[in-house]
């Protein structure tokens, strides 16, 4: 089944790629993004209670295993590494705001 976009004067058909996000763009403005959230949980839950956690760390190890083909392992440490300077950053940040709090209530 194909749908016409509308406002078109050829009455182009639109392709299965459109189709769907322009009903997923309709599904967000009727429910949120958040019901994306609450139907990806349900679904991820039915599947751990259907294949079990086993089910969810063979498919990590075969997507590792496929970056690390197309990458490299240095990939890793380099992400890696990016990932703990973010976590130093926000660990500085929030030091220097408790800091900063403290000295604005020894003031008051």
């Amino acid at each position: 089944m194909t749908e016409k976009r509308a406002g078109d004067d050829d009455q182009q058909e639109l392709s299965v790629r459109e189709a769907g996000k322009k009903g997923g763009e309709t599904v967000r403005k009727r429910y949120g993004s958040t019901f994306y959230e609450e139907i990806g949980r349900k679904g991820g839950k039915a599947t751990r209670d259907r294949h079990g956690v086993e089910f969810y760390e063979s498919i990590g190890q075969k997507g590792g295993k496929v970056v690390k083909e197309k990458y490299g392992a240095d990939f890793y440490e380099e992400i890696g590494h990016k990932g703990g300077q973010k976590v130093k950053q926000l660990i500085a940040e929030a030091k220097k705001k408790l800091e900063q709090d403290a000295q604005g209530e020894k003031k008051d």
